[in-house]
């Protein structure tokens, strides 16, 4: 492929994402991967060269483009020698005065006000910034100091003791260690999650939303005698932790949950769980530097919906959570709404309740939580809050 078609089929691959952001589809990496199946004439290069003008105009754009073509003229407008291409064989047409081009930005505009104030403008660059590959060790099986000469240029993660740090390009899949469930990709502000949760031997634990089940993989490690039940929602997400836990060597017993029934489904958890831990559906404005495109998805009514869901997962988990116990209460988001607006507002309502805080060694105290954040911890973004019961 020329220089030009490369940038004409960054164009179509946009126009895709858009399409997809506006009907919640596939995510821009599946996107890309789809377009060049059915393109066989495209080269290793020539598909990395356009995953590359896709993910630089992606990330240029805080708010959803009119169109692919608008997207990529707002990035060659800074680009000399991509301006150039237009108007070339194989390239995107010609350029017109006064065609639309998309404006740069790291926030949609709209999201500026709901933001953590913890989250300031000289932090905001960090949030579309490259991001490592953060590994949890399965402590149940090994040590992070054998894993470390395991992979090339691995470093401890600073904060969580059992994360390893490698290249944000690193390729672990094919990777003995990976195979043998010797280790899982895993964030480490998603591993402070797990961390939070305290797992303790003997312990009955409740991941209300456990999505693919990385936590509950962590607090399975942890605690390898811990009573840990993963439940969910989404068939299809659920359904990948039967596999990952054997690979693992993890017991964890999980249960697809029918909303709203969820309490009438557990009504044998209640008041009975040590620990709920709620990650709850979120914004994921925590995770815009390894899903920029995310930032098209969101809409004010969508982020309604999402807190309305949070309030109501919180409500559910402290019917389950036994007198004492604790729910540990977690969004992959850095907006007050869903984080320590949300505690607050659940504290509000039940004045017995006390908040927690047990991970003083990271992040920033928010309302009585942890914030973590790309600049400030070199983490994906996350809210974290560990909330009493009362005896």
């Amino acid at each position: 492929m020329t220089p030009a078609a490369r940038l004409q089929a960054a164009i179509e691959v946009l126009d895709l994402v858009i399409q997809s952001a506006r009907e919640d589809g596939p995510p821009a990496d599946a996107i890309v991967t789809r377009y060049f199946k059915t393109r066989r004439y495209a080269g290793s290069k020539d598909r990395r060269a356009v995953r590359e003008l896709v993910f630089r105009a992606i990330r240029r754009t805080a708010e959803r483009p009119e169109s692919g073509r608008a997207a990529v003229i707002g990035l060659a407008n800074s680009d000399a020698e991509l301006l150039e291409l237009f108007g070339q064989p194989r390239g995107p047409e010609p350029l017109v005065d006064g065609e639309p081009a998309s404006d740069a930005g790291t926030i949609p505009d709209w999201l500026i006000p709901d933001l953590s104030q913890l989250v300031r403008p000289d932090e905001w660059p960090a949030l579309l910034e490259r991001a490592p590959l953060d590994l949890r060790v399965n402590i149940a099986r090994t040590t992070r100091e054998a894993l470390l000469d395991v992979f090339d240029g691995a470093a401890p993660t600073p904060l969580s003791p059992w994360g390893v740090r490698l290249a944000p390009d690193s390729r672990i899949d094919d990777s003995d260690a990976y195979r043998e469930g010797l280790v899982e990709v895993q964030d480490e502000g998603s591993q402070l999650i797990a961390l939070a949760c305290d797992p303790q031997p003997g312990r009955k634990i409740l991941d209300l939303c456990a999505g693919a089940g990385g936590k509950s993989l962590a607090l399975a490690a942890a605690a390898p005698d811990a009573t840990i039940l993963a439940t969910d929602s989404n068939r299809a997400r659920l359904s990948k932790l039967g596999p990952r836990a054997e690979r693992a060597g993890a017991a964890i017993e999980t249960r697809l949950l029918n909303p709203p029934r969820e309490l009438e489904e557990l009504d044998g958890l209640r008041s009975a769980a040590d620990v709920v831990l709620v990650d709850a559906p979120c914004s994921g404005s925590g995770t815009w530097r390894r899903n920029p495109e995310a930032r098209w998805r969101l809409t004010p009514e969508r982020l309604d919906r999402l807190v309305a869901a949070q309030e109501r997962l919180l409500g559910i988990a402290a019917e389950l959570v036994r007198p004492g116990g604790a729910i540990v209460y977690a969004v992959c988001s850095l907006l007050r709404r869903e984080g320590a607006g949300q505690a607050e507002s659940f504290l509000g309502s039940r004045s017995d309740w006390t908040m927690q805080d047990i991970l003083t060694f990271a992040g920033r105290a928010d309302g009585g939580g942890r914030l973590v954040t790309p600049a400030h911890d070199g983490t994906d973004g996350f809210f974290i809050a560990r909330l009493l019961k009362p005896c």
